[in-house]
């Protein structure tokens, strides 16, 4: 799976660990940035990497900012993705599960890097249920 994967500064540690491991289960990682601790501005990564999974680029992406709330929000202002912030690997199970998320976010201040790779495991492995859900998740879109 080609995924998409950024940061800003205050995610960059947690990013890096998850691209290593998305690298090691074999996926193809596209890294948006950041590269350094310098203070950044976390649209200028995350919208890019967004985009790339709404043209269809990359099939999944993965966002990190300090708390994940930010990245979050400018992931979903672009059209065709939706992006959960996930705290645990519950969370990513149910997003991907009813909501078909095709992008996450996380907090590096609040998600050790064990249960960030439980998050992408879920993320990445749990099918979308549709049924009902896919009326929903159509409704989204507007």
């Amino acid at each position: 799976m080609v995924i998409s994967l950024a940061s800003d500064h205050g995610g960059l540690e947690l990013k890096n660990k998850i691209g290593e491991y998305l690298t090691q289960l074999g996926h193809t990682v596209r890294d948006f940035g950041t590269t350094t601790l310098d203070s950044c501005d976390y649209p200028d990564f995350a919208r890019p990497a967004a985009q790339a999974v709404a043209k269809g680029e990359c099939e999944r992406g993965v966002l990190v900012c300090t708390t994940g709330i930010g990245v979050s929000m400018v992931a979903n202002k672009v059209k065709g993705v939706r992006c959960a912030l996930c705290m645990n690997s519950d969370m990513a199970h149910m997003t991907r599960l009813h909501n078909n998320a095709n992008v996450i976010a996380m907090g590096q201040k609040y998600v050790d890097f064990e249960t960030a790779k439980q998050i992408v495991d879920e993320f990445l492995n749990t099918p979308f249920e549709g049924g009902r859900h896919a009326q929903r998740v159509d409704k989204i879109e507007g």
